[in-house]
Parts: structure tokens; C-alpha cells; sequence
């Protein structure tokens, strides 16, 4: 990506990333900095990397791991991984994101609009209140348009497929877009879908919460509303070290 002397802005992101200072400082062509980076490096978990991606849409990535769990997180030492970063011997990748938008009846503009590397969940808003929902594929009623009664769906990407979507459907998937359902009252396969599908989700009975990757926000969702969801123009790009274990791939 870079040469070893080619300047190269580094914002570090995550609780623990002070400790990565002095590797930088070994490089004198690294720069800390805290806005208008080049590469964020990501010190922590797959929470890390997803959060940086939010804050920081469209700058590379370099996910160090810092955690007992990070599946796409780069699992050597930090040092190895910096000294791979300042002498460009990383390998760039691009992967799918998705685009999310609600609509909600008597209102123009839409009420919600956000980007997902891993996923946006909807889930039932109330314990004791399953939610009721449509789904249309490319504008086709999805099971001859019949509502769908449940705790909720996760539309996801290949990236995101080894996170809720696997904890439904103990599978992922490498391609593709994907729609896993959570505790449905019928028997409602997962569905693995070309990357160009768009789904819309009705939903008829809340209300429901609309949460996506590990964003703090949320979103309540009314009778009504309309989630459309289909893949971003941009991807993320995450910098990798070689060889690593790749459960999906770049678009």
C-alpha cells in the first residue's frame, strides 16, 4: 500500500491503544494523530473494529487483537502487525457493507438511515410481544407474502455472517447477502441471497427495536414502517496480515 518511507497519518482507536504508542515511535515515518488519518489501527475486539468503522466510515483498518475474542482481529503480536504496517507488507481487502433506511407512513424523508459492516438486527420491542412482518426480495412478496411471527430478524453480510446469523443458523456464508429469523412461530429457513438483492421488511405489528453492528444507537420502529435494506456502494477496507484465516471474501 505504502513504501517505508512514505508518511502515514495513524489514528489509534479502542480502550488499550495508548500501549501501541511506543511501536509507532519506532518508525519515524508513523504518525500519531487525532483527526484526518490514513489507516485507523484498531487495538481490542471484533467491538473495536466494528465501532471504528462507524466513526470512521471508508479509512482502512488494521484490527490488532486485544481481546479473548476477536475473529477479525489480526491474532499476531502487535509488534509483528506494526512493523508490517510500516514497511506496507499488509494485504488490503474491501468488503460488502450494507445500507439501511426506514420509512414511516406520512413522512417524506426517511426517519433512519445508517451503514453496516456486520448486520442490522430488528428485534421484538417488548418481552412479552413477538413482532409481525412482511418481506419483499427485489420487490416479490418473500412465502406468497404470508406475515411472519416472531422475536425478529438479522439481515447480514458475509462479514457479519459469522456473528448472530451463525448463532441462528449454526452456518455462514461467503457471498451474498443473508436473512436469518429469530424464533419465528413456523418453521422459516435462512435465506442467502446475490449481493444486488433489495429486501423491504413491513412491519405490521410492533413495536420493535432496529439496532446494527455495535452502534449505541438505536431505532424504535411503529406499525407501519418500512426497512429497505441493500449493499452499499463503498466497502470497508481492512488491512490483514498474511497468511490469514479468511471466512468470507472481498467483493
Amino acid at each position: 500500500m505504502t513504501t517505508s518511507t512514505e508518511p502515514i497519518r495513524l489514528m489509534l482507536f479502542g480502550a488499550a491503544a495508548a500501549e501501541l504508542i511506543p511501536l509507532i515511535e519506532e518508525f519515524p515515518h508513523l504518525h500519531q494523530v487525532e483527526e484526518n488519518p490514513d489507516i485507523v489501527v484498531c487495538f481490542g475486539g471484533d467491538g473495536t473494529l466494528l465501532a471504528a468503522e462507524l466513526q470512521y466510515p471508508g479509512v482502512p483498518k488494521v484490527p490488532i487483537l486485544n481481546s479473548q475474542r476477536g475473529h477479525r482481529c489480526i491474532p499476531h503480536p502487535k509488534e509483528d502487525v506494526i512493523r508490517g504496517l510500516a514497511e506496507g507488507a499488509l494485504t488490503q481487502n474491501t468488503y460488502m457493507k450494507l445500507e439501511g433506511t426506514v420509512a414511516r407512513l406520512g413522512r417524506d424523508a426517511p426517519v433512519f438511515q445508517a451503514m453496516a459492516l456486520n448486520e442490522f438486527s430488528v428485534h421484538m420491542g417488548r418481552i412479552n410481544s413477538a413482532v409481525r412482518f412482511r418481506l419483499w426480495l427485489n420487490g416479490e412478496p418473500y412465502d406468497r407474502g404470508v406475515e411472519v411471527l416472531g422475536d425478529g430478524f438479522v439481515i447480514c453480510t458475509p462479514f457479519g455472517s459469522t456473528a448472530y446469523f451463525n448463532q441462528i443458523t449454526r452456518g455462514y456464508f461467503t457471498r451474498g447477502m443473508g436473512i436469518a429469523f429469530k424464533a419465528t412461530s413456523e418453521h422459516t429457513d435462512h435465506l442467502v441471497l446475490p449481493p444486488e438483492t433489495e429486501m423491504r421488511v413491513l412491519i405490521t405489528r410492533g413495536p420493535a427495536v432496529l439496532a446494527f453492528d455495535s452502534s449505541l444507537d438505536y431505532h424504535t420502529m411503529e406499525e407501519g414502517d418500512e426497512l429497505v435494506v441493500r449493499q452499499h456502494a463503498e466497502g470497508a477496507t481492512i488491512l490483514t496480515c498474511d497468511p490469514v484465516k479468511r471466512l468470507d471474501e472481498p467483493f
